[in-house]
């Protein structure tokens, strides 16, 4: 313990440990106890450090993290951006000791302005409060990078009723204080007096009983009668998927498919599986639509769209319903690079990887209304935004069911897929809603209000997944009020904090 809490490279390379131990806390791998474990590291390893080692401590863990994580990244880069083993290597390595920052200033805060090593209850408490702040932060900074949260290891743990009370963030506050807490135990019960002793434990206990107590409880109900689905995943080669020579082959192909389908309700295909302006594919897409008319179906497909804003083309990133629904939604959360280039005067030309398809899209408007389909209120989600907890509330509010569409083709065999899917299980327990999940090779399922797949369809097999789903109405706690408790509370105990280490400095 004593290499962890020092100053040194022991310690630094520990932190660098404890960081990728999350990774093996989420999927695929699950093993839930390693996000305590990691989080608890973090909190030891920054007791005994001035302010300038601590931001290098927060470095070291933040590196871990997100080496460890994101490695589905390079995959990309190098299989698909054109870059070679080497070049890959160094932008992967470059964005990862950026975003470690994400980390490292937090720890630096910690040590600067709210540590409280002589009060170790309130100092657990802050910590679980700062916890949640840096994932808040990595979540909008600069658009957002809101993956690899500790929260999501819960989703089948024993804190997984906590999600539709708070959201993803308040299993990440309840881990946060638990580990501190842990960490903190012999402390307390050395110096603290009874009171303090029991409240501890109540802090300790409390969270983890009632996510057990509540992991089963019904938040919502069914609004209507359960609606079959059927999911199209073509598993489209992405060095295929923009080629001009196959587009008619793939339109073909989702035509096919859909002709030959059991009639259902709702037929679903993934992000761009039309690969062409919506108004160069509207013949196709009538008759389609027509089709469906015809089985009294809805059919809801991603598509590229063009409009123009402002006297000026732009495009967009798109789902529309035709059949038996209404509606178009535009993209708000882009992937950075995969679908708009930062500094892009700067980049665009250097390499492959700035130059990918689909990287010139513009940012739909916010007040969209959601999709229709048989009578019911749809929340799209595509892609990537399915990973921004309150975005995806904000649209859950008002929908009777959720849809994502996606296309992680990008990320080949690598791990990014499955930690894709395990975000957009939270997401349907935090609604209490069902989700219907679409891609384009993997993984194309079915998940239950408490955020299980009820069935699904392998990764790289092409195939069509049928199923029921159950429109729900009511609202959890948390798409009611959101983050706004946890913050108040967060807040609060930041002001605590900084006023008690304010006035023990001037005594």
């Amino acid at each position: 313990m004593l290499r962890v809490t020092r100053p040194g490279w022991p310690g630094n390379l520990l932190a660098v440990a404890a960081g990728a131990l999350t990774t093996l806390a989420l999927a695929p791998f699950d093993i839930w106890p390693l996000a305590l474990l990691a989080v608890g590291f973090f909190y030891a390893g920054l007791r005994e450090l001035s302010p300038r080692q601590a931001l290098g401590r927060g470095w070291c863990f933040g590196f871990g993290l997100f080496a460890g994580g994101t490695s589905w990244i390079y995959y990309s880069i190098h299989n698909f951006g054109g870059a070679s083993v080497l070049l890959a290597g160094f932008l992967m390595l470059l964005f990862t000791a950026a975003i470690a920052w994400f980390f490292a200033l937090p720890a630096w805060i910690w040590a600067r302005w709210l540590r409280r090593n002589e009060a170790p209850l309130a100092d657990a408490l802050a910590f679980a409060a700062l916890w949640v702040g840096q994932e808040a932060f990595r979540g909008w900074f600069l658009t957002g990078f809101p993956w690899l949260y500790s929260g999501y290891s819960q989703l089948d743990g024993p804190l997984a009723g906590l999600a539709p009370v708070g959201g993803m963030w308040l299993i990440s506050f309840a881990l946060a204080l638990t580990a501190a807490l842990i960490y903190n135990a012999p402390r307390l019960i050395r110096t603290a007096r009874k009171g303090f002793i029991a409240a501890g434990v109540l802090l300790l206990a409390g969270p983890w009983v009632i996510g057990m107590a509540l992991k089963e409880h019904a938040w919502t109900s069914p609004s209507g009668a359960p609606l079959s689905v059927a999911a199209i995943q073509g598993n489209i080669e992405q060095s295929m998927k923009w080629d001009p020579s196959q587009i008619n082959a793939q339109l073909a192909l989702y035509r096919d498919m859909s002709f030959s389908s059991k009639p259902v309700d709702l037929l679903i295909w993934p992000e761009t599986a039309v690969p062409v302006l919506k108004e160069s594919a509207e013949g196709y897409l009538n008759m389609m639509g027509s089709f469906a008319a015809e089985r009294k179906s809805a059919l809801i497909t991603g598509v590229p769209i063009r409009q123009e804003v402002r006297h000026e083309k732009r495009y967009f990133n798109g789902i529309t319903v035709v059949g038996e629904g209404d509606g178009t939604y535009l993209k708000q959360k882009l992937v950075p690079f995969g679908e708009y280039v930062p500094l892009q005067e700067v980049l665009r030309g250097l390499i492959a990887f700035f130059d990918l398809p689909m990287s010139d899209f513009a940012r739909g408007p916010s007040d969209q209304p959601l999709l229709q389909a048989k009578g019911y209120q749809i929340a799209p989600y595509i892609c990537y935004e399915v990973v921004y907890p309150e975005f995806a509330a904000g649209l859950a509010a008002r929908s009777d069911l959720l849809l994502t569409i996606s296309n992680d083709t990008w990320f080949g065999t690598s791990i990014g897929p499955l930690q894709h899917l395990q975000m957009a299980q939270m997401r349907a327990l935090e609604a209490g809603r069902w989700m219907i999940r679409a891609t384009n090779n993997g993984v194309t399922g079915l998940i239950n209000p408490f955020g299980q797949i009820t069935t699904r369809i392998p990764q790289f097999e092409r195939g069509i997944l049928y199923g029921e789903v159950v429109p729900m109405h009511d609202l959890t706690p948390y798409l009611q009020w959101r983050s706004w408790p946890l913050i108040i509370i967060c807040v609060l105990l930041f002001g605590w904090a900084l006023m008690a280490n304010r006035m023990a400095k001037t005594v």
